[in-house]
């Protein structure tokens, strides 16, 4: 490609309405690099988006999935002029209220909403699922299609009048993954509809109902209404909403930005919903009084694997706890497990040590100023514990800790020579893409700490405790 220069005599004038131009071709090369990346865009849509003076149109660059709002009544909305949208803003979630009565009819069986002509003249698609960039996640969430009303025919009739919001989400994709069942629909769940007070209908698509029982508390704590599944509907309902949302707001892993939610709740606000809705008793890991009671030992949670990632020397990081002073619990949660009692088992803990992986998500429960302690396999796998622990780990006001794994506590120096790269240059295996990476270092590594090593680190965790001591 020849690069851009201009012509040695190009005239001043004439060079700066060059750069001019070529700024502009940059800037819109980096917008179409960053759409492609993350935005793909609706199915027929075109340059720009045209909206009739009396819609407002409200961008939220931080939502994982396009959604549009009908609203039913809004006070004092001003009237706004004709706004045209660039594809790649467009393509972006958005929002859009209508001043006067909102009108969205909702077919499920056909995943189909229709929205009143002036809000829109083309159809749009959307996959109410929050790992947009993610393929395998999104190849079996089922596309829904907003339409508009036909001018010139009668709309659907409606069979059933709901007088609250709607908020249409999928719980397909990686749901049955306790880190995805959070980070994907459980946390944006929350950031979408925390600020309804209740007061909203869950429509879900791709339902399974193992998964809406098992968080069924959860789901009470934000709904007060009974799920439909769009999936098993009457094929003939039509549902009539005041407003629809579709899919669900995304901020970061397992996290909530204050500055992007409604009223500024935060992970603080979810952490106590999740209190409310499974009985958990304590909000922090503060003692009572002003020390330790010697009746009350600090506990210690061991998160155990059995299948990968698995501790070997369990049963000695269990006892060399225990000589430290710690109550030391070890539990195995996996998909069958109650989820209620095993947070309140997390919820009674002061610390909390497991290998990376979905386990670790049970965090959640922890009392504030708890300690995680996430052990890290070897493998140049520090990027990884961090985005998927670490950093949520200060929202939820807990102190983290990790302990990363070095080659000769690993079990795959049993299984390569010493000086294979998989021992001695991770990176290099890393390049070789993630599906050799998490094969050889998530599913086929287990892991052996050393005691004295870990010990130095559950004696730092005690100092780290509300409260907490130098040494039992």
């Amino acid at each position: 490609m020849k690069s851009l220069r201009a012509p040695p005599r190009l005239e001043p004038r004439r060079m700066g309405n060059a750069l001019i131009v070529a700024a502009m071709l940059l800037s819109l090369c980096i917008l179409s690099l960053i759409k492609a990346r993350y935005c793909s865009a609706p199915d027929g849509l075109s340059l720009s988006l045209s909206l009739s003076r009396n819609l407002e149109l409200v961008f939220s660059r931080n939502a994982c999935c396009c959604f549009v709002l009908l609203a039913a009544k809004l006070r004092s909305l001003a009237q706004v002029e004709p706004i045209e949208v660039s594809e790649s803003v467009a393509a972006k979630s958005w929002e859009a209220a209508l001043p006067a009565e909102g009108d969205a009819r909702l077919r499920g069986s056909s995943r189909t909403i229709f929205l009143h002509p002036s809000l829109t003249d083309r159809e749009w698609k959307i996959k109410p699922y929050c790992r947009k960039h993610d393929g395998p996640a999104m190849k079996n969430i089922e596309e829904w299609t907003l339409k508009p009303l036909a001018s010139n025919e009668p709309p659907p009739r409606c069979t059933v009048h709901h007088k609250v919001p709607a908020l249409v989400f999928s719980i397909g994709g990686f749901t049955g993954n306790l880190f995805h069942d959070f980070t994907d629909v459980i946390v944006p769940l929350f950031i979408s509809s925390y600020q309804f007070h209740g007061e909203v209908q869950f429509v879900v698509s791709e339902n399974k109902p193992w998964w809406v029982s098992k968080f069924i508390s959860i789901l009470n704590q934000l709904s007060n209404y009974d799920i439909i599944d769009a999936d098993d509907d009457d094929p003939d309902a039509v549902r009539c909403f005041p407003r629809v949302i579709v899919g669900l707001s995304f901020h970061k892993e397992l996290g909530v930005d204050p500055s992007k939610t409604a009223t500024g709740y935060s992970m603080v606000e979810f952490k106590a919903m999740l209190r409310k809705a499974y009985g958990l008793e304590r909000p922090t890991a503060a003692p009572w009084g002003d020390r330790w009671d010697t009746r009350r030992k600090p506990r210690l949670l061991i998160i155990s694997r059995r299948k990968t990632r698995v501790f070997l020397n369990e049963r000695g990081m269990a006892d060399m706890a225990t000589s430290l002073g710690f109550a030391v619990r070890v539990a195995e949660p996996d998909n069958t497990t109650d989820l209620a009692k095993f947070a309140r088992l997390v919820n009674s803990a002061d610390v909390m040590i497991g290998v990376h992986g979905a386990g670790l998500t049970n965090m959640v429960f922890l009392p504030a100023g708890a300690v995680l302690i996430q052990v890290v396999p070897m493998g140049g796998l520090g990027w990884v514990a961090r985005d998927t622990f670490k950093k949520p780990s200060s929202d939820m006001q807990l102190k983290y800790m990790d302990y990363h794994i070095k080659a000769d506590e690993s079990s795959l120096i049993d299984q390569y020579p010493k000086n294979h790269p998989v021992l001695k240059d991770p990176d290099s295996i890393q390049k070789q893409g993630w599906y050799t990476t998490s094969k050889i270092y998530l599913e086929n590594q287990n892991v052996r700490p050393h005691l004295r090593r870990l010990r130095n680190t559950l004696l730092e965790a005690l100092r780290h405790l509300p409260h907490g001591r130098k040494e039992a």
